[in-house]
């Protein structure tokens, strides 16, 4: 009974001891854990503040330099480089602007046809302001090449009124006897071919329908008239 006890006492002092050092490691890898840390916002301690005061100024900064790169090229314009239109063309409003400069320095018939003439080398885009400016400069001497030219002009501002005006003009023009080497036909084929080059949604506006009247009088007379 003693010999029974006594191993008894035994057994269960090495299951203490096990069961000790077993739980040993877990309670260490648990005090060894680093506490949760709090939430945290991305930026704190003012930061936040500053960032954003930091974002307002870089957005200051960028808009003083456009605006200074639009000063820059708006001063090329009106000193007549012709260059600046490739440097407008992120902004119709600006390029016309831009545009709009340069004919204003082009203070010489010369000086308006190179305009127009680098405009349409570079497939840029013709205003209005440009093309009436010229159906103006067409009306001091119209012929046979500036009457195709200024048709062709008008019609690439893609604006059936200035369309339109040009129209007039030369029927005018023809109508008086001074466009003498142009015949009925082949001013019949110029009106109607530069008629096309008009975008869809021009053709189709209350002032295309204006136009194609005004077309459709046209191509009666001039089927009428002799050759």
């Amino acid at each position: 009974m003693v010999t029974f006890l006594i191993t008894s006492f035994f057994i269960l002092a090495f299951a203490a001891i096990a069961i000790y050092f077993w739980q040993k490691p877990a309670r260490s890898a648990a005090s060894d854990a680093l506490p949760p840390q709090p939430g945290r916002a991305l930026f704190i301690d003012g930061t936040t503040e500053d960032l954003a005061f930091t974002l307002a100024e870089a957005a200051a900064d960028a808009t003083a330099a456009a605006a200074q790169r639009r000063t820059e090229i708006l001063e090329r314009a009106r000193a007549g480089q012709k260059s600046a239109l490739h440097d407008a063309q992120l902004s119709t409003e600006f390029y016309d602007e831009v545009l709009d400069s340069l004919i204003a320095a082009a203070d010489f018939e010369a000086k308006l046809l190179a305009l127009v003439s680098y405009v349409t080398r570079h497939e840029l885009r013709v205003n209005q302001t440009l093309a009436s400016a010229v159906i103006a400069s067409y009306q001091s001497a119209p012929d046979r090449g500036s009457t195709a030219k200024t048709l062709h002009i008008a019609a690439l501002s893609d604006d059936a009124a200035v369309y339109q005006t040009a129209v007039e003009v030369v029927l005018r023009f023809w109508r008086d006897g001074r466009l003498a080497n142009v015949s009925a036909t082949e001013l019949r084929s110029i009106l109607d071919s530069e008629f096309w080059v008009l975008s869809s949604p021009t053709r189709s506006s209350g002032a295309g329908f204006l136009l194609k009247r005004t077309l459709a009088n046209a191509r009666r007379e001039l089927e009428a008239a002799p050759e």
